[in-house]
């Protein structure tokens, strides 16, 4: 597919075809020139001809084959004539990262480190089809799927402060169970408070650079800090939306007269009953996944009080901030000088407001958005901050991760005769999983280079960095 670099870091796939608008790609010029996505590139192509879409269906520089919309993918579409395609969200509705920081220093925690990742372990539910601690009636997951985080801070699994520093206050307001399922309840009255398995996550980590001092220590982030990251999302309630929006939505499409390249771009217009209704019910999976990232928060909290034997105010552990990919947002921005009412896909894709968004926190106004940009088990993860830039040119948003690489098949051909957990041992982390080919599939050489994909969402101002984060331990589902 024919690409045409337009800055530094930006391709264009011109418009062509029944594209309404162009793709664009943000990366390197050494990532164009190794660039093996083929498939994603057509995704892009494949977007730019949904109705209603602006400027420029995008891809970020971690972007991969996907579902429908490339993972990575980036597209706003006119809140009036635009459509809103579960394919741009994804199954797992809400997948998002959440980052806290602690009083510690890497020294205070190393003598205990095997116990630690193996208390974390036991206290924190990993794998697939795994349960939590919090079992709940249907009754109450509704009321899950209407508050999000605030639900779990109100169990006292959590404080105020997480859900101030919590996109969107850790609750989409558009939220409305009645359009939930009864498998889709079901399925999320026993794994609320757990990690989930493929490439959800629990590290520890330490902040080995920092790149902006204001900014980092405004995060409260400081060198040598121990750090604690999670990565998980709605689980099965989130899947099971997604599963049915899907299959209401091939047969709704069809009615509409719109010519998809690709079934699965299936969709609706976003203000028609079925648009209102898959919005409203991708709203609950994203609480629920916020719900979810509070609670493996808390467990984490009292694991490590438990393992090192000393009090909140010792261990200080406050929360950076969540933010989550795998979402539909309507949102205020300016195109072509003019402000508009979009719906922004982020598939694989994070937000990134610029310093005095009011949508951000009054804590980090000033900066900016924090930004968690997780990368493989055996490197680095990111914290970076949200620019003008992003908004200008990508509708606030930037990369989510390193992206894969290698496909789950060729990862696990990789590994063979090799031992993952002793590779990482000797680089000094500890690793414990549950699945068993998920070291396999998560092995470092599936994912992308964590660096080349941040230099590359930094060097096109998408989004500027603040610290890197080493891992010392992982726990895998």
């Amino acid at each position: 597919m024919e690409l045409k670099q337009i800055s530094p870091y930006c391709y264009e796939i011109p418009k062509s075809g029944a594209m309404n608008v162009p793709g664009r790609v943000f990366m390197s010029g050494r990532m164009a020139e190794g660039l093996p996505e083929e498939e994603a590139l057509k995704q892009v192509a494949n977007v730019a001809t949904l109705p209603g879409i602006l400027k420029a269906s995008m891809a970020m520089p971690d972007m991969h084959w996907g579902y429908g919309f490339p993972i990575g993918g980036v597209a706003a579409f006119d809140w009036d004539t635009g459509v809103i395609s579960p394919g741009g969200v994804g199954y797992d509705i809400n997948c998002g990262v959440r980052l806290a920081g602690t009083g510690l220093e890497e020294k205070e925690v190393r003598p205990v480190l095997d116990r630690l990742v193996e208390t974390l372990f036991q206290n924190i539910p990993s794998g697939v089809g795994s349960t939590g601690s919090v079992r709940l009636s249907a009754k109450e997951v509704m009321k899950v799927l209407r508050e999000g985080g605030r639900w779990a801070v109100r169990q006292g699994l959590g404080s105020p402060s997480d859900v101030d520093r919590t996109e969107d206050g850790g609750c989409m307001a558009e939220a409305d169970p009645s359009v939930i399922s009864e498998r889709a309840l079901q399925r999320g009255t026993k794994q609320l408070g757990t990690l989930g398995s493929g490439n959800h996550f629990l590290e520890v980590g330490v902040v080995d650079e920092i790149f902006d001092k204001a900014t980092a220590r405004t995060f409260g982030l400081f060198q040598n800090q121990v750090t604690v990251m999670l990565h998980s999302g709605s689980r099965g309630l989130g899947y099971q939306v997604c599963d049915d929006s899907l299959a209401f939505m091939a047969r709704h499409v069809k009615t509409l007269g719109i010519q998809l390249p690709d079934r699965q771009l299936a969709c609706a217009m976003i203000r028609s009953e079925a648009g209102r209704r898959y919005f409203a019910a991708m709203a609950c999976a994203a609480n629920y996944a916020w719900a979810n990232r509070q609670i493996l928060l808390h467990r984490a909290r009292e694991t490590f009080q438990q393992v090192l034997g000393i009090g909140p105010r010792d261990l200080a552990m406050h929360q950076v901030y969540d933010i989550c990919h795998n979402i539909a947002k309507r949102e205020e921005h300016t195109v072509d000088g003019k402000p508009r009412t979009v719906c922004v896909h982020r598939k694989g894709a994070t937000r990134a407001f610029p310093p005095g968004h009011p949508a951000i926190c009054e804590a980090y106004r000033k900066v900016g958005q924090p930004i968690l940009i997780p990368g493989d088990m055996g490197t680095a993860s990111y914290v970076m901050a949200g620019t003008q830039t992003a908004m200008d040119e990508s509708f606030g948003s930037t990369c989510h991760g390193a992206g894969r690489v290698l496909s789950r098949t060729a990862a696990k051909k990789r590994s063979r005769g090799r031992a993952i957990h002793r590779e990482l041992a000797d680089k000094g982390i500890l690793v414990k999983w549950t699945g068993r080919s998920t070291l396999a599939e998560e092995m470092p050489d599936a994912y992308k280079d964590i660096d080349e994909v941040v230099d590359a969402v930094h060097g096109a101002g998408l989004s500027k960095k603040v610290a890197r984060l080493r891992p010392i331990c992982v726990i895998k589902g």
